[in-house]
């Protein structure tokens, strides 16, 4: 069973990498950018035709893909040149890989919503003994926690996430009998409770359930997307703060093998391949978060680049070359390159040790 799983990881990376790369292809054809080729993998081609002006290729290496436009770091006469078009097509054509991922993303999520016939939320379902938040104008039991310090609340664990952060006020936005109500600067702390080995807010959560009609099938399959996207720049901030390592990355190799497990760990054939279409789903919200950063390579990247050559050209009246760009976005790639290599030895040998 490993093996399906294994291969169904492995070819939700090819969609993946597939529906980004058309997402290219398509916007620059829509633009009038000639596109040279469109590939799907790196390295030798397994399958390859000529159509028209552009060359459509199957490589070995299902780790990649590219949409090669003419022009794109070099300098043109073409006028269907990626480099002589407007600046605004330029951003919609680099922005539109990220874009396919995340719609991709979610119409996973909503797919997998269909059968859905109701969704859990996070409800207050009790109190402490003694609890001092109990009252009419404070907590009560049967509130849905909907935002707690601006943050969103989609599932019970988001409670305790945002409420562990510190603080002896929060800003609660709850709802209560359909309606929402807001307390600001409300005073909360953790208190000791009589049986509780530890100091404790004195509630307790459940799950609340709303019931999914279309309408809330699409609510929800958004909620969702927003709560993959917040997963990401979490995961950025602790990178970023040390929290977590460099040696706590994982790429294809370590995703695929996180998703072979979660689908061996499923009770059905069908349970599996569900997870680890839900796990597709966060990888492709992922990759279009992670793309759209600025940096060199990425497409982020070449936006950031593409608005200070832009701003350069209109303060200087002068065209900047673009191989200049095309120098820091392959050096950009190496150092990519680099940390690709470093990541799938990680995950490589966490493999074999472990």
């Amino acid at each position: 069973m490993t093996f399906v799983y294994i291969l169904f990881a492995l070819l939700i990376f090819g969609v993946l990498i597939g529906i980004h790369e058309f997402g290219h292809f398509i916007t620059a054809k829509a633009c009038g950018v000639k596109v040279e080729e469109f590939s799907i993998g790196m390295g030798p081609a397994l399958w390859k035709k000529q159509k028209g002006e552009t060359l459509y290729a199957l490589r070995c290496i299902p780790l990649g893909g590219y949409c090669a436009m003419t022009g794109e770091d070099t300098a043109s006469d073409d006028p269907r040149a990626f480099t002589n078009q407007k600046p605004w097509k330029r951003i919609l054509i680099l922005c539109a890989g990220a874009f396919m991922n995340f719609l991709l993303g979610l119409l996973i999520i909503f797919f997998l919503y269909l059968p859905a016939k109701g969704f859990y939320v996070p409800v207050l379902s009790g109190f402490m003994e003694g609890c001092p938040y109990e009252a009419a104008d404070g907590l009560q039991a049967g509130d849905r926690f909907y935002k707690i310090d601006g943050h969103r609340i989609y599932q019970t664990g988001d409670v305790s996430t945002f409420l562990s952060r510190g603080g002896d006020t929060y800003d609660l936005e709850l709802i209560r009998n359909g309606q929402k109500v807001k307390l600001e600067d409300y005073p909360m702390v953790t208190l000791e409770y009589e049986g509780q080995d530890r100091k404790m807010f004195g509630f307790y959560l459940g799950n609340g359930v709303v019931e999914a009609d279309f309408g809330t099938k699409l609510q929800f399959t958004w909620d969702k997307g927003m709560e993959f996207s917040r997963l990401v720049w979490m995961g950025l901030s602790d990178l970023v703060h040390g929290r977590v390592g460099m040696k706590d990355l994982s790429g294809p190799v370590g995703i695929v093998d996180v998703m072979a497990e979660t689908g061996n760990q499923s009770e059905s054939l069908r349970d599996g391949l569900e997870r680890i279409l839900f796990l597709g789903a966060l990888i492709a919200i992922n990759l279009a978060i992670m793309n759209m950063l600025p940096i060199p390579a990425l497409d982020g990247g070449r936006v950031f680049l593409l608005l200070i050559t832009w701003l350069i050209e209109g303060v200087t009246r002068k065209k900047l070359d673009p191989k200049y760009e095309g120098y820091i976005h392959a050096g950009g790639m190496i150092l990519l390159l680099a940390l690709m290599a470093y990541v799938m030895f990680n995950d490589i040998f966490r493999l074999i040790t472990r």
